[in-house]
């Protein structure tokens, strides 16, 4: 037990995780930088394409887990850009829709192809089933997370 908390105060695998975070964000960025993509930017690219596209600005944002606020300053740069079009939803006129350009889908195939070699590159040396378990704490991890969450929510209630 002792030593598992020495262990514990060595090693944050927080920190580790944050770290990892960041040195693959940076990795990406400067893959993306030259097709003019800010992090922001690809990132709302790419979460557009994964939620198929003529969503709303709220839902997007959500699906970002970013303020609404901040989306709309990215958004507005990718129109200027010309990858997305937003434009008003027909059920509801206080809602603004965001979708794909033919020129946005063409620059998420090219996101695509370099995010994938990027991953492959960073990924060199893992087998299959590492990373496998690897993906699998990463997914405990985080539940044990939202149930603490959600449990001090109950607890502020």
């Amino acid at each position: 037990m002792y030593k598992e908390l020495e262990r514990l105060k060595e090693l944050s695998l927080a920190e580790h995780l944050g770290r990892l975070h960041r040195l693959w964000r940076t990795v990406a960025d400067v893959e993306l930088a030259p097709l003019g993509l800010t992090h922001p930017r690809w990132t709302a690219l790419w979460k557009l394409l994964r939620l198929g596209d003529n969503v709303s600005q709220k839902v997007l944002a959500d699906a970002l887990e970013i303020e609404l606020a901040s989306l709309m300053r990215t958004l507005g740069q990718l129109e200027e850009q010309g990858l997305v079009e937003r434009h008003c939803c027909t059920k509801d006129k206080r809602a603004r829709i965001v979708s794909l350009t033919p020129a946005g889908k063409d620059v998420l195939k090219q996101v695509e192809a370099r995010i994938i070699r990027v991953r492959g590159e960073l990924l060199a040396g893992i087998s299959a089933t590492e990373l496998g378990e690897f993906e699998r704490i990463i997914s405990l991890i985080s539940e044990n997370a939202l149930a603490k969450l959600a449990n001090s929510t109950d607890i502020l209630e």
